[in-house]
């Protein structure tokens, strides 16, 4: 299996961790077509429904600051193998979930075993490489896990009219026990001897409040949360905004939703290249500007009452776009200055950038609209904050 992952030039860790991240955007977008159909078969309503993801980000957002020092006590590999157990028994509880309120108990568990996906890989990418190339790597990265993206909504769409949605949740389930058994022959521990962290309370409040004191950390990890805020948005709202409020079919939601990643895909990669000949800190100020005028253009046209399902899916394609360069550089820019302490460093960004989704997440399930206002009012306010964040960060490389 290694073997044949160096045919296609990566190694098979980097591989595996590409599939490891890819937990989070499987485990959001893959049951998404399934949102009306499960509304109806638990008797709930569509804001209850778009709530359990509201609830599985937030559950990631906190798991990842407990993940943080255990995988700099513990090293890399056992965190993973219980985060990824934990995950698959609460997807089995998913697909049984007789009442949403059951369901979004078992999301919440499922988020804190899939949190595991979002701190880990970071680490071993840092643990591996240096700035620069780490930020390469983040960008393949995206290539793996950007696959999820096109694919979950598809095969959630499939799997919806053969099996129903609890059948997504089964799917799920199987991939964590595949993961498992991958991770238990390709990766080995990254974390060295020297590097390890003694487990006490005392280290970790000193260790998380190093963080949060670091104006520079924050701000390009802010910088990247809002990027992420303003994709989660379009996550959590899309449904309702493409299904009921444009009609399309649940199939071919799933069409657009992959158009969409695929957009995402192509400016990480874009990025990998770029990266090749320039720093992260030059090419992160034109993503945010890109951004920002996504989101903007989304917002005025939404306001004026011309936003039409081909303008929606362009703002989008562009926003996203522009993600493929902010999270990647952003993320390497943030982790530059913590070597010493990587799993708390990725853990505290991770909760960072995964509560700003959260936050905007619930924001537009409690936003009940029969317009794409909503979203493109978070496109807007996520491009404007992610682009603020930057200038913030840059600032302060140029006054420490």
């Amino acid at each position: 299996m290694a073997a044949w992952f160096k045919k296609l030039g990566m190694p098979g860790w980097l591989v595996l961790m590409g599939a490891v991240t890819a937990i989070g955007p499987v485990s959001v977008d893959m049951y998404l077509p399934a949102f009306p159909s499960i509304a109806v078969s638990l008797g709930a309503t569509s804001g209850e429904v778009e709530r359990t993801l509201a609830v599985y980000l937030a559950g990631m957002a906190l798991a990842q600051v407990i993940y943080g020092p255990l995988t700099d006590r513990y090293g890399r590999k056992p965190p993973l193998f219980a985060g990824l157990t934990l995950y698959m028994v609460a997807s089995a509880g998913c697909a049984l979930a007789q009442s949403v309120e059951m369901l979004t108990v078992c999301r919440l568990a499922q988020a804190m075993g899939g949190a595991a996906g979002m701190v880990i890989p970071r680490a071993v990418i840092r643990d591996h490489f240096e700035t620069q190339e780490a930020a390469r790597a983040l960008s393949m990265l995206m290539l793996i896990m950007g696959v999820a993206p096109i694919l979950a909504p598809l095969v959630g769409g499939q799997i919806l009219l053969f099996t129903g949605w609890r059948g997504t949740f089964v799917f799920m389930t199987l991939g964590a026990l595949a993961l498992i058994v991958m991770a238990s022959r390709l990766m080995t521990e990254s974390l060295k001897p020297d590097r390890v962290i003694p487990l006490s309370a005392g280290n970790i409040l000193r260790t998380y409040g190093i963080l949060l004191r670091d104006r520079r950390f924050c701000a390009y990890a802010l910088s990247g949360g809002m990027g992420s805020a303003g994709m989660f948005g379009y996550i959590v709202a899309s449904p309702r905004v493409f299904i009921e409020h444009f009609g399309v079919t649940p199939q071919s939601y799933g069409l657009l939703f992959g158009l969409n990643a695929a957009c995402l895909i192509i400016g990480s990669q874009i990025n990998a290249r770029l990266l090749r000949d320039r720093r992260p800190e030059q090419i992160l100020p034109w993503a945010l500007r890109a951004m920002l005028t996504a989101g903007l253009t989304s917002l005025a046209l939404a306001t004026l009452g011309l936003t039409t399902l081909p303008v929606m899916v362009v703002c989008l394609m562009a926003f996203l776009c522009s993600q493929g360069f902010v999270n990647p550089n952003s993320a390497a820019m943030a982790l530059n200055e913590h070597g010493r302490h990587l799993g708390s460093a990725s853990a505290m960004l991770g909760t960072i950038i995964i509560s700003c989704g959260a936050l905007s997440g619930l924001l537009v399930s409690l936003w009940q609209s029969d317009s794409a206002l909503p979203l493109s009012v978070v496109l807007g306010i996520c491009g404007s904050l992610a682009w603020l964040a930057g200038r913030i960060a840059r600032r302060t490389c140029s006054n420490p």
